[in-house]
């Protein structure tokens, strides 16, 4: 049987997320236990560097995307051999974004994206939007996509790299109770609407006052769940195979029926 197109390793957690350190030896246990599974790349969840409800924190751990979080995690990468997507808050100048990057297995950068829709004072007391809402990379013959957490809530988001060509929409989340409904719903409604694969890695257990339901999943073009993880620190592995997805493009034709023109003049208030 042939490999598909590419592994990943999708990291919830850790659960007790503490400082930058513990942070970094968490992601690189993450990293080993990814390539003990065969997979090609390691995603965790939004902010997992720094941590997400840190308050003022947020500011005292901003770096440029090169910095040392960085040199860091372009070592575990290079040294597993395992593609490693991660958040942290990057400092540009005077301003920090809330950010995930991306490091190849060679220990390269390969894409950065920078959240475009800010989720309430938890957002908007320490970022700013970033102003590019589709960032790609190709992985493995696979057009992957970076969206984070509150990003995907927003279907004009997602179908906007159906229209870029993403095959595989990676989305680190820090998504808290009560609002499961995201995570079972909205993000499988998502993956089928545009006709992707999506993986949603979540956070799990406290952080000052939020308390993050877990629930990372991966949702087959079909909206048909890959694997699905509980409410506690817990790695899984799925496979996103093209040939998966151009059966499933064929049967549900949704792209491809789509009546741009009328949506156009909807815009417009044109009758």
């Amino acid at each position: 049987m042939s490999k598909p197109a590419l592994r990943a390793s999708l990291y919830q957690g850790p659960e007790f997320s503490g400082d930058v350190e513990a942070n970094l030896a968490a992601l690189g246990r993450a990293a080993a236990d990814a390539s003990r599974a065969g997979a090609d790349i390691l995603v965790t969840p939004e902010m997992s560097v720094s941590g997400y409800d840190i308050g003022e924190l947020v500011a005292a751990r901003a770096e440029p995307a090169d910095g040392p979080i960085f040199d860091v995690v372009a070592r575990i990468a290079s040294e597993t051999g395992v593609a490693v997507v991660y958040g942290y808050p990057e400092r540009d100048g005077s301003v920090v974004y809330n950010s995930v990057q991306v490091v190849g297995a060679d220990g390269f950068p390969v894409a950065r994206y920078r959240k475009t829709h800010l989720f309430g004072d938890l957002d908007r007391g320490h970022f700013v939007p970033g102003d590019r809402l589709v960032a790609q990379f190709d992985l493995g013959g696979v057009r992957c996509g970076l969206l984070i957490c509150y990003d995907v809530e927003f279907p004009e988001a997602v179908r906007a790299h159906a229209d870029s060509g993403t095959e595989f929409l990676i989305v680190p989340t820090g998504l808290m109770t009560p609002f499961d409904v995201v995570a079972t719903h909205v993000v499988p409604a998502r993956a089928y609407e545009s006709q992707m694969f999506l993986a949603y890695v979540n956070r799990c257990g406290r952080e000052s006052e939020l308390q993050y339901c877990g629930l990372t999943c991966a949702i087959a073009p079909d909206g048909t769940e890959l694997a699905r993880a509980g409410r506690g620190e817990e790695s899984l592995a799925v496979d996103i195979d093209t040939v998966i997805l151009a059966r499933s493009r064929s049967i549900n034709t949704h792209l491809a029926d789509r009546r741009p023109d009328l949506y156009l003049h909807a815009r417009k208030g044109i009758s």
